[in-house]
């Protein structure tokens, strides 16, 4: 899951929103809380426009001696569709320019950071590991420096799009935790083996299957905004989106849930000092993700969040249990898409190039 890190307010009163029909004098007027703009149906509270609004609205029927009688209408998503890929919208050069701006960027990312004669993660490897000549202190701290630039910058994104555009904030926001990710991965790579050993379970049957497993699993939690791949590389411009679907349903954070999954993984497989140093900082990093995740949603959405988060839960599967979530009957379709297609070929992919990334690793010499 550490590798997965390299793809990781009301309208203004101006706003020419219709007024929603009239409702009926039996029902609630407070249950129609959407305006309607070019066929599309927004919260008044929110700028999202919605696919379907969460109608709080009861029906009312009255009966012959004026009683009434309530009928609750199945809620409907509020968010977007998670990993939604239709093949008929994509545009060629859309994806040749993605094509083209992966290969200068990983061009650069070579010359300029990775290769030990030109580049600088050396030197920042250096830098860093002569804060201790503990291998657990030097793996938290390069963790630790991520995390704050990545959460930092993820911080900064209203008001740093807002100063020079959403495209121009991702470049920077990409061009800054890309080189830091991969500096933190391959010293994890180079140094896993060198820490205190805690455990030896290895050569114990069904341990190695169990850890191939769960890391497998971790990888269908990233969090669905990864699979814009053309806004990941700014081709389209980057939104901040309200996902509510898929994966969402089952956690409102999967990339933690996931980043959790791969931790105790890698650890249990591992079972050092230096693992238990890297799953600490991953996991630290990803529960701030969970509070500062919330706090920028809310701030975007308004109410829409609102209803996603009172809906969705943390741990996976809660909102499930307790019903505030239900599934739907052909659930399983929300995972029959293209990218998580992707996703299981790459993660196997992987796998099987595991010897490839260390012995790349290795000759770097971090």
């Amino acid at each position: 899951m550490a590798t997965s890190l390299l793809l990781s307010s009301s309208f203004p009163s101006s706003s020419p929103l219709s007024q929603p029909r009239r409702p009926t004098s039996h029902v609630p007027t407070s249950c129609f809380p959407y305006g309607r703009t070019s066929g599309k149906l927004f919260l008044k509270s929110s700028h999202v426009p919605l696919c379907s609004v969460w109608f709080c609205r009861r029906i009312m029927a009255g009966t012959s001696i004026g009683e009434t009688e309530e009928e609750s209408v199945e809620p409907v998503t509020v968010g977007e569709d998670s990993a939604a890929f239709d093949l008929g919208q994509q545009k060629i050069s859309s994806w040749i320019y993605f094509g083209v701006i992966l290969g200068v960027v990983l061009f650069l990312l070579d010359v300029v950071w990775i290769d030990n004669s030109t580049g600088f993660s050396k030197d920042f490897i250096a830098a860093v590991s002569g804060v201790s000549e503990s291998h657990e202190v030097v793996m938290l701290t390069l963790t630790v420096i991520f995390a704050i630039v990545h959460s930092g910058l993820a911080s900064l994104r209203d008001s740093g799009e807002k100063l020079i555009g959403e495209r121009a904030f991702r470049v920077l926001f990409a061009g800054t935790s890309l080189p830091l990710v991969v500096s933190t991965v391959v010293y994890f790579i180079n140094h896993r083996y060198d820490g205190m050993q805690l455990w030896q379970l290895q050569s114990v049957p069904g341990i190695h299957q169990l850890v191939w497993f769960s890391s497998f699993v971790s990888f269908f939690f990233l969090y669905p905004s990864t699979f814009n791949l053309l806004e990941v590389a700014a081709v389209d411009k980057p939104k901040m989106h309200l996902w509510e679907t898929g994966i969402m349903r089952i956690t409102r954070h999967p990339q933690m849930v996931g980043q959790v999954i791969w931790c105790i993984a890698h650890t249990i497989w591992i079972g050092n000092s230096v693992a238990v140093a890297a799953s600490i900082g991953l996991i630290g990093h990803h529960l701030f993700g969970v509070w500062n995740g919330d706090r920028r949603l809310a701030a975007r959405y308004g109410e829409a969040f609102n209803i996603v988060k009172r809906r969705t839960s943390i741990i996976p599967f809660a909102a499930v249990l307790d019903g505030r979530q239900k599934l739907p009957q052909d659930y399983y379709k929300e995972f029959l898409r293209l990218p998580y297609l992707s996703i299981t070929m790459l993660t196997l992919g992987a796998y099987l190039a595991h010897p490839l990334m260390q012995a790349a690793s290795f000759r770097l010499h971090w």
